[in-house]
């Protein structure tokens, strides 16, 4: 029999919940790629994107047959392009070994690349309405202050802990789970919340959490001290013949693999260092202005940029080096990563566009 919060916390989310463009349709297609989209991102963030590539690639046949310069493209912006690649690798195997149709089980969804157990069981449960928990952060944080748990919530073993509690804890028939998880997601999101205090006054589920009734929900889950990223100076510039602009391919593998960028320079360049290295790959000067510093945030390290403008006369650079082309061409076949956002506003070229 199902544990006494179950049916408050699905009828709250029955009334209460987010109205997403995923969460109108069945199709086990669209459902994966939101679950892939929704990756280390924000919801706000994934609504445009959503729409505008299923637009472009329908269903899974279409996604696998995709070359992966538009395949970036759809997904410029968005960030972690390995999802996109890891898709498409997905969509091929499905296409090879599944007879074109995403599989059912949590377990065979597991084999295809990125798609790990919370993936996996989401898909599972919201599209083909399995018995599986999807454990993401916010079922963690939920769970953790129903239950009082003041342990650390990063180990595998709690989270194989979690994962039999919520069979116990549910014990429902396999239709229901696919509400349960995302009535969990959306009571993390809106209510239980993180890095603030939980809006306990508007829980569903507040009577029945341990935490609350011994004062500790704001401490729960123990918060892992931050790691510090690696700062990088990078120089970025805009070499243009007045109607074109240099870009390059990144090499295929390492960070933004395969994706396409300004130049740029390790280091902050002063100005006459920037002419150097612009003459050194063949580009001629005759005239420079300075842009504005930016600043990206990846995982694991932050870029400081310096940016410059340069009108050139005449390219002399290696062949195969650079590209130049029109700003609705760069818009129309190059993904270009929101890393570079800043400079492709100052050329007024459009990245991420939704």
């Amino acid at each position: 029999m199902p544990s006494a919060f179950v049916k408050p916390l699905i009828l709250w989310y029955n009334s209460e919940c987010r109205l997403l463009p995923w969460r109108e349709t069945k199709d086990p297609y669209r459902i994966w790629v939101s679950e892939i989209m929704l990756q280390q991102t924000r919801i706000e963030a994934v609504c445009g994107y959503y729409e505008r590539f299923l637009a472009a690639l329908p269903d899974i046949e279409s996604l696998a047959a995709c070359p992966e310069d538009q395949l970036l493209k759809l997904w410029e912006g968005l960030g972690y392009y390995s999802r996109a690649r890891n898709l498409q690798k997905a969509a091929r195997l499905i296409m090879e070994k599944y007879g074109g149709k995403l599989p059912e089980d949590a377990g065979e969804l597991r084999k295809l690349p990125g798609i790990g157990e919370y993936t996996a069981g989401a898909i599972a449960s919201i599209a083909f309405g399995k018995a599986e928990p999807a454990v993401d952060g916010n079922v963690i944080r939920v769970t953790s202050r129903l239950r009082a748990c003041t342990g650390d919530v990063r180990t595998s073993g709690f989270k194989k802990e979690l994962v039999t509690w919520l069979r116990q804890a549910h014990d429902g028939a396999d239709g229901t789970w696919g509400i349960l998880n995302q009535a969990f997601m959306d009571l993390g999101s809106m209510v239980c919340t993180a890095n603030k205090s939980p809006l306990c006054m508007e829980c569903p589920v507040s009577s029945f959490c341990e935490a609350k009734k011994a004062g500790i929900q704001d401490s729960i889950p123990a918060r892992a001290e931050k790691k510090g990223r690696r700062i990088e100076e990078r120089t970025v510039v805009l070499y243009t013949d007045g109607e074109r602009f240099a870009i390059r391919r990144r090499p295929d593998k390492g960070l933004l693999s395969g994706l396409y960028e300004f130049p740029n320079y390790e280091g902050k360049l002063a100005r006459e260092e920037i002419l150097l290295a612009a003459r050194e790959d063949g580009m001629y000067a005759v005239r420079i202005r300075e842009l504005p510093e930016a600043k990206h945030i990846f995982t694991h390290v932050e870029w400081h940029m310096t940016g410059y403008e340069i009108m050139i006369s005449r390219n002399d650079s290696k062949e195969g080096s650079f590209i130049f082309a029109e700003k609705d061409i760069i818009n129309e076949q190059y993904p270009i990563p929101s890393a570079f956002a800043a400079y492709a506003d100052a050329a007024g070229i459009k990245v991420g566009k939704k």
